[in-house]
């Protein structure tokens, strides 16, 4: 017993000599501080002062430089439910003025809110398996949480590397739907602004309603939450989640008019399956899975739409149950292997019976293969990160000292930080080539509408209130353009970037010129249209 106590104690006193010589980072610095006597909790929320050094690119962020991102109040709670069981623990927190009134603020850089995740990596000892889905996602042309890396204190306690992460959330810049007023109970208004999800009965969980087609199919409103909606607005979301099951349950449903065609918009389904298969993700559709729903008047005729992805610490070959780690095998049949208390939607297996959706997730694959799902693209990403932490990731581990050591539930224990990275980036690889010969479906280009040669692009910052910048990879050289429309269609901007090779590229778009409002650019090749998007300048 004395000698586990003084084990106890020499860890006590190298956190603390650890926190003391912490002093600069090139990440951003969050500091914590709670009131006396009021410890941050999994309960209530504890409104706590935060300040964060953020001195921009390339310059080093000390611990004693003054707050010149953000200094104010939060308040915030221990966030999450299996991950709880981590000593690393995060947080989810809300800006808030003096009155204790939420405050949008433009945290790091990422687009304004007040609604926040503080994600502490844990059982992912490579530290990048979530930022890569939602890069990844990005460059599918979808909404993925923006996030940044920073080193985290509270209380005078060094924590290690944290995450910001934007929290899935009805907003202009975060899921773009309309939003949903207490007030639209008829027609076309009731129809849109819904965010709801497949997750698990743990964590904080309002009122769910089950699969007609399966009682371990649990959905849950996220945004607006159940308690934020008239009776008649949840109802309206109930009936349809049943007619979207009903339609593809039923026998007519590879019918393109009373079909799934007339309920969901299939490229979304189509990356989500991929990317859950891709990561394997233990958790994988049962869990965190969200969908949205705009009015039938807005985005894609008011379909359902499958994302944002969410919760992949435990994906890419990080766990050792039910055939996670394997890189063979569908996780959409996971409820063949394991039997938990959530099932797996039906839908996506039923889906894959229809020739038109397999062949079209065939050719999806194919496309995303030549481009964000190429294996150098991702291995690029993986090794970017990877540099980007090299110093704080030595002080994560020396707070953590984790590596070489089993953590629930590691599918692949590395000796060394590098022997993790490289097995993240062999199990992809792998499991990549195992969807490249089993996926079914044949990909005609030849007669596939608006087939195109794809590409990976993003534009920065988005808002934009100053000139921006444009970065996209070819994989195949030749003339880009670059053209801005108005949403009357009017081309209000035009930029020849000329003559490229194939990799990588940006530029910079002198847009200050433009008033305040939303654009569409399109991004060409020789002709040829690679990518799209919307520009919001403010």
């Amino acid at each position: 017993m004395k000698k586990i106590l003084l084990v106890f104690l020499l860890l006590i006193q190298l956190n603390h000599s650890f926190s003391q010589t912490f002093t600069d980072s090139n990440l951003p610095i969050v500091v914590i501080t709670a009131p006396v006597g009021e410890p941050i909790n999994d309960i209530t929320r504890v409104v706590c002062d935060m300040g964060i050094i953020d001195n921009g690119v390339g310059i080093q962020n000390l611990l004693t430089d003054p707050f010149n991102n953000y200094n104010g109040k939060i308040a915030i709670e221990i966030r999450g439910s299996t991950s709880q069981q981590y000593p690393k623990k995060s947080y989810g927190f809300e800006t808030q003025d003096l009155l204790g009134a939420t405050l949008n603020v433009p945290l790091m850089g990422l687009p304004i809110e007040n609604d926040w995740i503080l994600y502490g990596p844990y059982p992912d000892k490579t530290l990048i398996r979530d930022v890569l889905t939602y890069d990844l996602s990005q460059k599918m042309g979808h909404y993925a949480s923006n996030w940044k890396y920073c080193e985290l204190m509270i209380d005078n306690e060094y924590l290690g590397v944290y995450i910001l992460i934007e929290r899935v959330k009805r907003d202009q810049n975060r899921v773009d739907i309309a939003n949903l007023l207490p007030t639209d109970l008829t027609g076309d208004e009731l129809t849109g602004g819904y965010i709801v999800k497949v997750d698990k009965m743990t964590g904080e969980v309002g009122y769910s309603w089950p699969s007609n087609y399966d009682s371990e199919v649990l959905f849950q409103f996220h945004d607006p939450e159940f308690d934020e909606l008239d009776p008649i607005q949840s109802s309206y979301m109930e009936t349809f989640v049943g007619e979207f099951e009903d339609a593809i349950w039923g026998p007519q449903f590879a019918d393109p008019l009373v079909g799934y065609a007339n309920y969901i918009e299939t490229t979304s389904f189509y990356d989500f399956f991929i990317l859950q298969e891709v990561g394997r993700t233990v958790d994988g559709y049962r869990s965190s899975s969200f969908m949205h729903k705009d009015k039938n008047s807005g985005a894609w005729n008011g379909k359902m739409v499958a994302g944002p992805m969410w919760d992949f610490n435990l994906s890419y070959g990080n766990a050792d149950y039910c055939d996670a780690n394997l890189t063979t095998g569908w996780q959409y049949n996971f409820d063949n292997i394991c039997d938990f208390t959530s099932a797996i939607p039906f839908w996506w297996e039923k889906l894959l019976q229809s020739s038109s959706y397999k062949n079209g997730l065939k050719c999806r694959w194919e496309e995303l293969r030549l481009g964000a799902l190429h294996t150098d693209s991702i291995n690029y990403f993986i090794d970017s990160m990877a540099t980007y932490l090299q110093d704080a990731r030595i002080r994560n581990f020396q707070k953590w000292p984790i590596i070489g050591v089993y953590v629930n539930w590691n599918g692949f224990v590395g000796m060394t930080y590098q022997e993790d990275l490289d097995y993240l980036k062999t199990y992809i690889e792998q499991r990549s080539v195992w969807i490249d010969n089993n996926l079914p479906g044949i990909c005609d280009l030849s007669i596939k509408e608006n087939a195109f040669i794809p590409q990976y692009h993003k534009v920065w910052p988005n808002p934009m209130s100053e000139d921006g910048y444009i970065g996209f990879t070819l994989f195949n050289e030749g003339d880009v353009n670059f053209e801005l429309l108005d949403l009357t269609g009017r081309t209000v901007y035009t930029n020849n970037f000329g003559f490229k090779p194939k990799g990588e590229h940006a530029h910079s778009l002198p847009l200050s010129f433009l008033s305040d409002g939303n654009y569409i650019y399109i991004l060409k090749q020789s002709g040829t249209q690679i990518a799209s998007g919307k520009i919001t300048v403010k």
